[in-house]
């Protein structure tokens, strides 16, 4: 498992496998390598040091949905790791929607 942080450093998921959580532990993504997408196949962002965001790369369409993996349960908050930027608008709001 490995924490996902949005651009203020606080952590909003993680991932697993092939899968993206919210912190809480509900499915909400899906990793096809580096390429995030929502569960229902909508590319969203790339995976980029602990973030998902926006490289400029295009749409990369739809990988359709893999199913629901199911709740991974809530792993605890590791807190804030600090603001950061990498020049890349902060996408996993759209997880979410």
């Amino acid at each position: 498992m490995k924490y996902l942080y949005d651009q203020r450093g606080n952590a909003v998921g993680f991932w697993m496998d092939h899968f993206v959580y919210a912190i809480n532990g509900r499915a909400i993504g899906q990793l096809n390598g580096t390429h995030v997408h929502k569960l229902t196949g909508q590319y969203v962002g790339e995976l980029y040091e602990d973030m998902v965001v926006d490289m400029h790369s295009g749409n990369l369409g739809n990988i359709g949905n893999p199913g629901n993996p199911g709740n991974a349960g809530n792993p605890g908050n590791p807190g804030n790791r600090g603001a950061v930027n990498y020049g890349y608008p902060d996408m996993f709001y759209l997880l979410e929607e």
